[in-house]
């Protein structure tokens, strides 16, 4: 090519040889074609950023349990519950034998943190011998709707071994065989099976409540984040 006529024009060769379909000869193209790159490149970052995002998680191994009963025991989303319940039955003075005060308060809190931690031990022991993770999987970047339906589908299933989902067989033991063995400890107004199956319902109703705090709560923090940003 004369210098001087037309603008020069670059000798360009695909980056991955063995993808081009002309990788046995060099292709002459624009130097504006050069710019294409660039978009492209972002386009397959974001891509394999979302790939990313989606992948299944690693199976749960004797540390996580550890951690996952430690948190769902005495972390901060377990220790308000308890306010709240113990809150709720002083109010009511249920049951009775407590009493409507700070002393009463105090024993209803203590009673439903002795079913919290026996119930969370059960489940994840039980749990790892076949696999069962009791871990809540977020649908974060889902559609409201898809997440609502992931809490609920979540509070009766696990993910398996395999990164599948199962019956969370030992949720079910953990939360029914808690709430009987706990009538052996508990006053006599409440130490009966009508009060154990009431109990285990409410307790579903916990895991479901706790999965609406693990889905949603890190999507409002971070809102907060953004529209109060720090100093």
């Amino acid at each position: 090519m004369r210098k001087g006529i037309g603008r020069e024009v670059r000798r360009w060769q695909y980056p991955y040889p063995t993808l081009n379909p002309c990788s046995h000869y060099d292709s002459v193209v624009p130097e504006a074609f050069e710019l294409t790159r660039i978009p492209l490149l972002l386009v397959a970052v974001y891509c394999t950023h979302a790939l990313a995002q989606n992948q299944t998680p690693a199976p749960i191994d004797a540390e996580g349990r550890m951690k996952w009963f430690v948190r769902s025991s005495v972390g901060p989303a377990s220790l308000a519950g308890g306010v709240i319940s113990a809150g709720w039955g002083t109010m009511l003075n249920s049951p009775r034998e407590y009493g409507p005060h700070w002393d009463g308060f105090g024993k209803r809190y203590g009673m439903r943190l002795t079913g919290v931690v026996t119930g969370n031990a059960m489940e994840a022991s039980l749990g790892a011998v076949w696999g069962e993770d009791p871990r809540y999987p977020r649908a974060a970047g889902q559609p409201f709707a898809a997440r609502v339906r992931q809490i609920v589908r979540m509070t009766f299933l696990a993910r398996s071994a395999d990164g599948g989902t199962m019956p969370a067989y030992a949720r079910y033991a953990a939360i029914a065989g808690n709430n009987f063995v706990s009538n052996t400890w508990r006053v006599s107004s409440e130490a009966n099976t009508q009060h154990a199956l009431t109990r285990s319902g409410w307790g579903f109703l916990g895991r479901m409540a706790s999965n609406a705090f693990r889905e949603f709560w890190p999507s409002v923090r971070g809102a907060i984040g953004r529209k109060h940003p720090r100093p």
